[in-house]
């Protein structure tokens, strides 16, 4: 066995990169800047034109969008309850109510098919999320919102880089949120974006996003105030990070590929193992998620894996179980799916930087762990 740890991700941050931030510390202008302006340009080509505005988080991002889309206190979102809690806090945030609605329990993500069956009069907005990298339905998704007249808010975090038929995420469908988190698949250290639809909506997140403030030239006198917005711009040496990934983005997932497949080939499929959808043509790969069998305690298992030197994460609980939600009326057996799946997700280690005999490290542990997580050794 390998005496270095196998972390669950690393991100890969070349030496003209690093070198690149240094100069932009030393220029003295290290926050929103020239390198914020360059870092929204280039996102806007990768997403075919459409405006992009960088911020300092994907939750700012989407906080933004939920106002963009006019959702106010007392209306609901319609999301899943299978994310990262950011998800539904951001609109509670906004004074709705998160709705959730059960995930597929093949892709994970959201259940098109259950969501008409939520739509409310007080329904504003479907906020779907791309777990792991594999993209929603997106045809489905905007047949969904289009019938019901909803906006759509894409929680894309996990999704830079993937497809939806031969399209990139980004380049189309209503408002995007993506994350440049340092375990994405590329990163800003912390940041995100929102792709928007037009100039005049580009010019309302701006306002959203540093204080609602407006200028007339240089002059302090002619400045004014014309919303409660808050503080999500992104700095210069962040952008700065982010200009250095976006030309590996390609390169990065195209290694993130060959792992997973690796994994595919490798898994002993006797383990009882659930492996996610093998979708080579959409997803990102951004996480590789196995479902453990209900008879192994997670906690154990991943005690093992740390014992063999390897990092694994939890992605995610299931949010309406958590206190905040459960005050809003949520209650276990809501959505089994969801439930299933938040107590026995892990996730294996995958990033550009791994070797394959890494992942045949990481399946040869399985075994062991597995069986060192039975609960009935655990009992006894």
């Amino acid at each position: 066995m390998s005496n270095t740890f196998l972390p669950f991700t690393r991100p890969s941050i070349d030496e003209a990169t690093i070198a690149a931030v240094g100069e932009v510390l030393r220029s003295g202008w290290i926050t929103s800047g020239p390198k914020v302006r360059e870092f929204e340009a280039q996102l806007s080509l990768l997403c075919g034109g459409r405006p992009v505005r960088a911020m300092s988080s994907a939750t700012g991002a989407m906080e933004i969008a939920l106002s963009l889309a006019g959702v106010q206190p007392g209306d609901e979102v319609i999301t899943t309850p299978l994310s990262w809690v950011a998800t539904a806090n951001v609109v509670l945030r906004a004074g709705a109510r998160p709705v959730f609605v059960d995930c597929d329990p093949r892709t994970r993500n959201i259940d098109l098919e259950r969501i008409a069956a939520a739509v409310t009069p007080r329904t504003r907005a479907l906020l779907p999320v791309d777990l792991a990298g594999l993209p929603v339905d997106r045809d489905r998704l905007y047949e969904l919102a289009s019938s019901h007249r909803l906006r759509v808010i894409e929680d894309a975090a996990q999704s830079m880089g993937a497809h939806w038929r031969g399209r990139m995420i980004g380049s189309f469908g209503d408002l995007v949120s993506i994350s440049f988190h340092a375990n994405k698949n590329i990163t800003s250290s912390e940041g995100g974006c929102l792709v928007l639809n037009d100039a005049d909506e580009a010019r309302r997140c701006e306002l959203w996003r540093l204080q609602g403030v407006e200028r007339r030239g240089d002059s302090w006198e002619g400045m004014d105030v014309t919303l409660a917005g808050g503080k999500h711009n992104l700095t210069d040496v962040a952008a700065c990070i982010g200009l250095g990934q976006l030309p590996l983005l390609q390169s990065f997932n195209a290694r993130r590929r060959v792992l997973a497949r690796r994994y595919f080939e490798l898994i002993d499929r006797t383990l009882g193992l659930d492996l996610p959808p093998a979708d080579f043509d959409n997803s990102n790969w951004h996480m590789f998620q196995i479902l453990l069998p209900e008879w192994a305690e997670r906690e154990v298992f991943i005690k093992h894996m740390r014992a063999a030197g390897i990092g694994v994460g939890v992605h995610y609980p299931a949010i309406h179980l958590f206190t905040l939600f459960r005050q809003l009326g949520y209650r276990p057996g809501d959505f089994p799916h969801a439930e299933r799946i938040g107590r026995g997700t892990v996730s294996l280690p995958l990033f550009p930087a791994m070797q394959d005999s890494d992942v045949d490290r990481v399946c040869a542990a399985l075994g062991p762990a597995l069986a060192g997580a039975s609960r009935q050794r655990v009992s006894a």
